[in-house]
């Protein structure tokens, strides 16, 4: 039962974590809205199953690092509130990870999309 309690407790301080991001971060909200937009484009387009794994791994993998990018950002704040280099590296790394797997998701999206789009397109015309 103090296993069930802990495992509880471990859940609740996720949510709350998520809760924290989610009315805090303004990029993590930007990221909920590109999410929401993806899976209602893929509803539209019908995409393949195979479509929807890379799809789904994109959006949570997406939306979990920048859960640890905020995570980073707190603990530097922590540290020291002062201007430090060190600091700025901290950030500005966690910020390029972030920026990386961005494009990482764009590509994924316009393999996946772009050729729906053209041919939806095409067929208007």
């Amino acid at each position: 039962m103090n296993q069930l309690r802990r495992h509880h407790i471990s859940f609740r301080h996720a949510f709350e974590g998520i809760s924290n991001a989610v009315t805090t971060q303004p990029n993590f909200k930007i990221h909920i809205l590109f999410s929401l937009l993806a899976v209602w484009a893929g509803i539209y387009f019908r995409i393949a199953v195979y479509e929807w794994l890379f799809l789904s791994l994109t959006i949570f993998i997406g939306l979990g690092f920048e859960l640890i990018n905020t995570a980073i950002e707190h603990v530097v704040d922590l540290v020291t509130k002062d201007y430090r280099l060190e600091a700025k590296f901290a950030k500005d790394t966690a910020a390029g990870a972030m920026f990386i797997y961005t494009l990482g998701a764009i590509l994924v999206a316009t393999l996946i999309f772009l050729p729906k789009i053209i041919i939806f397109l095409r067929f208007r015309n």
